[in-house]
């Protein structure tokens, strides 16, 4: 088991959810990890925004305050750059090398949409996430073809260019096959995109089993908007466009940031984008969070709860969405009733409606009595 989680799998401590099993919060890992979660409050909408932990407040605020002192303290803001990409590249299993920055992960996706020639092939799951999709629909020239994600891999066909898929689907939890969606494009010589961010943080992933993964910070990563990253395959460099090469992908950033660019980054760096500092200050303080817990013991106690809950939602009468295969730490609730959303947020759960549905999302600073809030409540509505 890992250390830093107590005997039911939770990281040590409490929450302010009243349990005693081991949430996170006022005690905590390291003297109190999400010690500022509001005491009575469930928080299940990490499939919307993750909760910064107090290290990452306490970073934030002190660079905030160095700022406003007239102090920006650049190095610092540098390293925590450069922190954030060499954890993420560990987090993936890949090399810092191969892992480029940005600010949203449509930007990053956009490189790739604008790279491909008129008339090709993206095949997409059907319902994904906006932000991966619409680069492509908004090229005009492409072909996009979208099926159900369990039938994706089985729609790769002679002449798909590319399959882009989330590895997680925001709108249910639905989490795909990505190893019979990476051998159907390997077998037709298609490229891979995976987008990472309802996935990285909780799911275990090898970023080079795909051309490119993409990912936000801001969600199961813990850290906050403004934050990207981007992992290029050895061999896919030259599906990306260089046409959006700004200042910081030279190879010497501060010391050719005027004019062309003379020489690019000999690195995945090539594609980053300017940083907004402050998101890489709190990604550089939540990575080292869920790099410490780890994701294998998150992915385990992400998925206990969530499947306990998907139990507990069936004995009800409900049908949930987002089990399956290895589990998914977020789950769908169709068919509840209209006072289910209202009586739930008046019981303090803090949840999302996607779809249609009651969206439940289970991560590290969550525990058993979190559910039993949730089907509390539902036992009356």
């Amino acid at each position: 088991m890992n250390p830093l989680l107590s005997a039911d799998g939770s990281p040590d401590g409490t929450n302010g959810t009243d349990d005693t099993d081991g949430g996170l919060g006022a005690v905590g890992l390291g003297g109190g990890a999400f010690s500022a979660i509001a005491p009575g409050t469930s928080y299940l909408d990490t499939a919307t925004m993750g909760l910064p932990p107090t290290r990452t407040a306490e970073a934030l605020r002190g660079a905030i305050d160095d700022c406003a002192a007239g102090r920006p303290p650049l190095d610092r803001y540098e390293a925590a750059v450069g922190a954030a990409r060499a954890t993420f590249a560990r987090l993936l299993s890949t090399s810092v090398e191969r892992v480029a920055i940005g600010s949203t992960v449509s930007t990053s996706v956009g490189k790739i949409a604008a790279r491909l020639p008129a008339g090709s092939e993206v095949l997409v799951a059907d319902g994904d996430f906006s932000s991966l999709v619409n680069p492509f629909a908004g090229r005009g020239d492409l072909t996009l073809r979208s099926a159900p994600p369990a039938e994706l891999a089985a729609e790769v066909r002679p002449g798909t260019a590319l399959v882009a898929v989330s590895a997680v689907q925001s709108a249910d939890g639905r989490v795909a096959d990505l190893p019979a969606i990476r051998a159907a494009a390997s077998a037709y010589g298609a490229r891979t995109l995976v987008d990472a961010t309802q996935a990285a943080g909780w799911l275990p992933l090898r970023a080079d089993d795909f051309d490119y993964v993409v990912c936000g910070s801001f969600k199961w990563l813990l850290g906050a908007h403004g934050v990207s990253f981007l992992t290029v395959r050895p061999g896919s460099e030259d599906g990306l466009s260089p046409a959006f090469a700004g200042w910081y992908a030279g190879d010497d950033p501060w010391a050719a940031c005027y004019g062309p660019i003379a020489h690019l980054a000999t690195t995945a760096r090539r594609f980053d984008a300017s940083p907004a500092y402050l998101g890489f200050v709190a990604a550089a303080a939540s990575l080292t969070l869920i790099e410490e817990v780890g994701v294998e013991s998150i992915h385990a106690h992400d998925v206990a709860l969530a499947t306990a809950f998907r139990a507990g939602v069936s004995g009800l009468g409900f049908a949930p969405i987002g089990g399956g295969g290895s589990g998914s730490a977020i789950v769908s609730v169709p068919g509840l009733p209209d006072a289910a959303a209202a009586g739930l947020r008046e019981a303090g759960v803090v949840l999302s409606e996607r779809a249609g549905n009651l969206r439940f999302a289970f991560h590290l600073y969550n525990t058993s009595a979190d559910v039993e809030r949730v089907l509390s409540v539902l036992r009356t509505v």
